[in-house]
């Protein structure tokens, strides 16, 4: 089998280089890279799409304001958009937990802390800084990490700019950032790990991530290096200084290994959370801390502090001392805890002396020295822990916990314990990181940026405002977990998941999206897909008669209806499950995409898992919404007709009658149930639904099909005849789940197709690099019937390469899907902020979303249709 390099030798971010103890392949630039364009968010669309806009952007404005006067936000908040800012780098944390981001120069950025809300901020503050001494002088002192945000605040130190040949390598959930400082023949290398791993329900979802220094001394002389990692409370807001924070050192070591640091605890948004910072003790380094810093004031006294000896040791700024935490004797260590232990029984903790009044902040410091002999190297550990266990949406009505306390505890005291444990297993979560990730790595019929993409994209299932939760109520006085006896086995088992459609796109387990993304989760984390179906199962049989207004055409109906698909689970600003279909764009209920999808997901998943307990129990389900969908076909031809609106995932693009997308996934759903009905001896059903698909494959290739591909719709319209990219998405889904019917999607129309699609969406724009735009007309030009026609969706392109390669069309699909590698993660600055879509003129829309997970689709394929291309 030939490979394929496509891209790889013009790509900037693959690796040309060997670096030892950095893996060959991932996302890499030096730390002085700067993207090289500016771009911006969507905000004008062209003026013959204006007046579709225009009764929606009145609705729309009157909403916001009605919302802002509420002190809620919009669930698309089109008004304040997220700006273009190319600094991100691989995130930090597991899933469900709250996440941090950080940027390639390693700065601490984009906070996800409050449950579903960002905060794009960047905290000064948060720092690592090298202290090297020789002969008992100081020579060098710097902050390596990130940039100086800020000249109001830390003016005594000193930031390193970054100099040519660092570098920085991410292959999530790790990255690796390279320093060096020849002229002390110095090389540093900071590895960063997350615990995020497939088939993992426990450690996966653990707030905590590492970061180990190695110091190389590749000179003749010994070098005392000190690393000191400084953090602050809160996200880098207002409310930061709303006082209250107060700080503790601890010593740690009950899972296994010695950690002393500094707690940092605050509320946020009235929620407890405590941030831990940790230096890992061994033989031959030193510990120390500084319980508390001003990081308004000008830093002065830590940086003195840490330049006089390359460790902590001075008098904290609000008059007391900073506590050592050198290693002792293992006996001498167990008696000092027992002692301490005992006095906090009986005494307030010192710490409390630094709790912060209004206005002001805290931070705090643990530093990491070692003597360096020469030619030797020595590792230096820390680690970073957040304890947020107990939380809850805006709206308040229901209080949960996350997954991670049911083994660390619903008290918020347990950061200690869990700098232990980080300490002590980081080694065995990148053991079984390596072993997830080496067949791929070393598969040399893949190409180089695959690698990168297919680990990188995945940074959005922890960091895409994830929870994972249980239900807890109020019982004696405090909060305890509870299992909701409504909640099928797996629920209350592997507990409740939910991630956002966007950052900017603020709803959980937006379906439609959520179809293209969901083949990451059945392949790394099935029970998290299976436990997501059964909510929306749960979902279809409820009602929700709330009157809403719908803001596209100003109609008012209700907000959920019987036997229809959620189109999402609710808005983190009001109150998730309990009211879902916050989207209020489009009367969903009326969308003719989300039953179908549920349908293709169901027994997508049976195909993976065989799970016979769930597919009874969403078989029931399956009939109803197939029920409800089937009063679309509105001329008894046996396809559902789309209700000349936007009613499908593409929400600003009209279709009308039979289309190529809603048709096609209507004809897959019912070949899947009459397989479903098959399985579970439903005969009846059978005979139903075959009757249904004979008449309806037919109509299909008479309505739509024109010789070389397949109409977008069937419609008299301008747009009619535009080659969608998407068009066989119902055929892609089928043909994935292992049921491959020739009689409704012949293989030569299917390729055609395909490649017509090669032709007309991919290639015709910059040479192939770009991906695929989603709509065409036939001479090859742009498809401007709507704005979102004109757009490069990088879920769709990133799926389209999936049914390329279910067809065998590799080359073709892997340029394809290089395309939105190559404009995202290279050209147009948007690395571990995926949007949904870019256009040709450097407009992005929608950072940080949820459909380019459907690259692990291009996997899937890969692995079932190419065994052969995956064992070489």
């Amino acid at each position: 089998m030939a490979s394929h390099q496509h891209g790889s030798d013009n790509s900037i971010s693959t690796p040309k280089t060997r670096i030892e103890g950095i893996p060959d392949f991932g996302w890499r630039v030096n730390l002085n890279y700067e993207c090289g364009i500016k771009c911006k968010p969507f905000t004008q669309p062209r003026f013959s799409q204006v007046i579709g806009f225009i009764g929606l952007g009145i609705r729309y404005a009157k909403e916001w304001w009605k919302r802002r006067r509420q002190g809620r936000k919009m669930f698309i908040d089109h008004m304040d958009q997220l700006f273009h800012k190319a600094i991100y780098g691989a995130p930090i944390g597991g899933i469900g937990c709250g996440t941090m981001g950080r940027g390639y120069r390693g700065e601490f950025a984009r906070f996800q802390m409050v449950p579903g809300i960002y905060d794009h901020t960047v905290i000064q503050a948060n720092q690592f800084i090298l202290c090297i001494r020789k002969n008992g002088q100081t020579v060098y002192q710097k902050v390596l990490t990130g940039q100086r945000e800020s000249s109001k605040s830390l003016r005594s130190w000193e930031w390193q700019a970054p100099r040519e040949g660092d570098v920085y390598h991410a292959l999530y959930p790790r990255s690796w950032t390279v320093y060096h400082l020849d002229e002390f023949n110095l090389r540093l290398i900071c590895r960063q790990v997350s615990p995020i791993f497939p088939h993992d329900y426990k450690d996966t979802s653990f707030p905590m991530a590492t970061f180990i220094w190695t110091a190389e001394n590749n000179g003749t002389e010994p070098l005392d290096v000190s690393i000191m990692f400084t953090f602050k409370n809160g996200r880098g807001v207002k409310d930061d200084g709303n006082g209250g924070c107060h700080n503790h050192v601890f010593d740690e070591n009950s899972e296994g290994r010695q950690v002393s640091g500094i707690s940092i605890n605050h509320n946020i948004q009235d929620m407890k959370c405590t941030y831990c910072i940790g230096g890992v003790h061994k033989d031959d380094v030193s510990v120390t801390c500084k319980e508390y810093f001003d990081p308004r004031g000008t830093g002065q006294e830590v940086w003195e502090d840490l330049k006089e000896d390359g460790q902590l040791n001075t008098e904290g700024e609000k008059g007391e001392k900073s506590r050592t935490c050198s290693p002792l004797s293992l006996l001498l260590q167990l008696l000092l805890s027992l002692a301490h232990l005992v006095l906090n029984l009986f005494t307030i903790p010192s710490g409390k002396t630094t709790c912060t009044g209004k206005g002001e902040e805290s931070a705090a410091a643990v530093c990491v020295k070692a003597n360096l002999p020469p030619k030797q190297s020595k590792d230096f550990e820390f680690t970073l822990t957040w304890d947020m266990p107990i939380i809850h949406f805006k709206a308040k009505e229901r209080f949960y916990a996350r997954r991670y306390s049911r083994w660390f505890g619903l008290d918020g005291e347990a950061g200690p314990r869990m700098s232990s444990y980080a300490a002590a297993n980081y080694s065995a979560w990148e053991q079984k990181i390596e072993e997830w990730q080496k067949p791929v790595l070393q598969n040399k019929n893949l190409p180089a940026w695959y690698k990168s993409a297919l680990f990188n994209e995945l940074y959005y299932v922890s960091d895409g405002g994830t929870v994972w939760i249980d239900p807890v109520e109020g019982q004696g006085g405090k909060l305890v977990r509870v299992t909701d006896p409504k909640d099928p086995p797996i629920v209350q088992e592997f507990s409740r998941f939910g991630y956002l459609e966007g950052h900017e796109y603020r709803m959980y387990n937006t379906y439609d999206v959520h179809h293209y993304a969901s083949f990451s989760l059945i392949m790394l984390w099935p029970k998290l897909q299976i436990s997501l179906q059964y909510d929306i199962a749960t979902a279809v049989e409820s009602e929700d008669s709330t009157r809403i207004k719908f803001l596209t055409s100003g109609e008012v109906g209700i907000r959920k209806r019987l036997h229809a698909v959620p189109h999402d689970m609710g808005d983190p600003e009001d109150e998730p499950w309990n009211r879902v279909n916050c989207y209020v764009i489009h009367p969903t209920c009326n969308w003719k995409d989300l039953n179908m999808k549920f349908v293709l997901q169901t027994y997508r998943d049976y195909s993976a898992t065989k799970d016979d307990a769930y597919l009874r129990h969403m078989y029931p389900v399956a009939k109803y919404v197939m029920e409800t969908a089937k009063k679309w076909d509105v001329d008894d031809d046996g396809i559902i007709d789309n209700g000349g609106f936007a009613d499908q995932t593409f929400d600003a693009w009209t279709m009308t009658g039979a289309s190529a997308y809603c048709g096609g996934m209507w004809l897959a759903a019912l070949r899947m149930m009459i397989e479903m009905a098959t399985i579970l001896k439903k005969e009846d059903d059978v005979l139903h639904y075959k009757e249904i698909l004979d008449k309806g494959k037919v109509s299909y290739q008479n309505k739509l099909w024109n010789g070389s591909y397949y109409n977008y719709d069937c419609s008299s319209g301008g747009h009619h005849d535009s080659i969608m990219a998407d068009q066989l998405a119902g055929h892609w889904f089928l043909k994935a789940s292992g049921l491959q019917d020739d009689d409704i999607f012949p293989p030569d129309r299917v390729k055609s197709s395909l490649k017509k699609i090669f032709e007309n969406n991919v290639m015709m724009f910059e040479g192939g690099n770009m991906g695929a735009i989603n709509g065409t007309r036939p001479d090859g030009s742009k498809d401007i019937s709507s704005c979102q026609s004109e757009e490069f969706w990088v879920g769709v392109t990133y799926g389209l390469a999936a049914n390329m390669i279910q067809e065998g069309l590799l080359d073709q699909a892997f340029q394809t899907a290089w395309g939105a590698y190559h404009v995202c993660w290279e050209w147009y600055g948007l690395a571990f902020q995926t949007p949904e879509a870019y256009m040709t003129d450097n407009i992005y829309r929608s950072l940080g979303y949820m459909r380019p997970l459907a690259i692990w689709s291009m996997q899937w394929a890969l692995e079932k249709f190419h065994q052969d291309l995956m064992s070489s």
